[in-house]
Parts: C-alpha cells; structure tokens; sequence
C-alpha cells in the first residue's frame, strides 16, 4: 500500500499535463465562439470545416508521405539491425552507438544540416555539377521531406528491430540448419516471424510522428508542402481559430490510435502465427 501511495505524484502529474489538456483540445474541438465575448456554444462546424476537398487532400498527402517514410525506413532499418546483430559484441555497441549520436542532437539543428545539404551550394549539388548534371532543385519539394523525414526517423526503426535479433538465439538458426534448411529458409520461416514484435514497434515509432510533424515540412518544404501538422501549428500560432485547430488535432489523434490498433492486432497475429 506504501509503494501504491508513491504513484500520486505520477497521478496527478498524468492529470494535469495529459488529461487536462486533452479534455480542453476536445471541448475547443465541439465548440464555437469566443469566451471572452460569453459567446461559446457547442457546434460541429468545425468538423464540417474539416471535411471539404481542400484539407482532406492535405490529410492523404500527409498519410502518404508518413507511409512511404515508414516503408523506406524498414527497407533501410532492418538490414541495418541485422547486420548490427550479426556483427561481434564490441563492434556492435560502436555501431549502435553511432545510429544513436545523432539523436543526442536537437531535432532542429538535424533538420537545418540537410536545408545546406540540399541546396543548390550544397555537397549533393556540387557533386552533381563536377558530373555535369547539376544544380538540381532538391529543397522545397516532397523529396526534400521524406529525406529529412526518413533521417530524423530511421533510428526509431532500427533499434527496437535490433533489440528483438540481439536477443534472438542462435541454437535456433543452428537446429535450423541440422535440419536441412538453408540461409534463405532460416531467415524467412524463423528470424522474420520472430522479429515481427520489433517490426511492428518500429513502425508504429515511425508512422506516428511522421503522419503528425510539421517542423520538417516546414524547413525542408517550405510553403510549397504543406502537411496536417503545418495546418494545426498555424490555426494557434498564426491564424488564432483554436477551435478547427482542435477539431484537427482530434481527428488526426483518432487516425493515430486507428493506426496502433492494426499494427498491434497484426503484431498479435504474427506472435500467435509462430507458436
């Protein structure tokens, strides 16, 4: 009952800084008007607002690029797990240890290092016009995003993959292979089913923040991509209409916890497959 008495703290901070806010982004959400002008009455038309060609296109775009991030980061992230996995002890703690380093640095100063990157001064553009190719308009476009995106994103990719092959044993692959099974037939039928938890955590990981960032697509698209998260950051701090920002932040949230339930039930089915 003591130890029980220690999480009030943790209580009533999950409360303020959590549910409060929470609770006040819903009722924005559901209402109209002002307070200070006594004028707030429940009303959806904000929702309805919502709801019209022009920002449901900005919402698929947003899902899309969070999608294509999420793909590329597995097709990028679980090679790199494995092959961390499979290297000798002391090399892999250096190795992981450098897929961590760039998260000791702010998230911002890591986006600003690819606006120098991909500019038309920029390594990649000099590079190209030593080739005769270049320079090539790299900012400011979708390309440009999901290069900041997949950056800033791959190590949520990689490290719960790794940490599911690191602790994988090797007395599988060998009684594997002492029944007749070779490097391809190991790798499918035993190391991919049982590293599908870490799978299913990276891209949840992933998905999540890439479906609702806005400093990226500000930075790197400037005003010519514009994702879901750039609109909500601009209904508080530019254009001051709580109240669609709310209804955006709602339902883009729904959209959030959609997404954790599928990719939880399909991690479910893929543990339940291998027993």
């Amino acid at each position: 009952m003591r130890f029980k008495k220690m999480a009030y703290p943790y209580l009533l901070w999950l409360a303020i800084f959590i549910v409060v806010p929470l609770l006040l982004v819903f009722y924005y959400s559901v209402t109209s008007g002002s307070l200070s002008e006594m004028g707030v009455s429940f009303s959806l038309a904000s929702y309805e607002r919502f709801f019209t060609p022009q920002y449901l296109k900005i919402l698929f775009k947003s899902l899309r690029l969070a999608f294509i991030t999420t793909v590329l980061c597995l097709l990028i992230g679980y090679p790199m797990a494995y092959f961390i996995a499979r290297t000798k002890a002391n090399i892999r703690s250096t190795m992981i240890l450098l897929v961590i380093i760039p998260m000791w640095m702010n998230f911002l100063l890591r986006t600003y290092s690819w606006l120098t990157i991909l500019s038309k001064n920029g390594i990649i553009n000099s590079f190209l016009g030593l080739l005769g190719l270049g320079p090539v308009d790299m900012l400011f476009t979708e390309g440009a995003v999901l290069i900041g995106m997949v950056y800033n994103f791959l190590p949520f990719m990689v490290l719960p993959i790794y940490s599911v092959l690191a602790k994988m044993e090797l007395d599988l692959e060998e009684a594997a292979w002492d029944l007749g099974a070779n490097h391809s037939q190991t790798f499918w039928k035993i190391k991919l089913p049982m590293s599908v938890p870490g799978i299913i955590t990276g891209i949840t990981m992933v998905f999540i923040p890439a479906v609702s960032t806005f400093e990226i697509s500000s930075l790197l698209g400037g005003n010519k991509v514009s994702l879901i998260g750039n609109v909500i950051e601009q209904q508080f701090r530019v254009t001051g209409d709580w109240h669609f920002g709310s209804s955006m932040s709602m339902i883009l949230m729904v959209l959030i916890v959609i997404s954790m339930l599928i990719t939880n039930r399909f991690g479910e089915e893929g543990e339940g497959g291998m027993w």
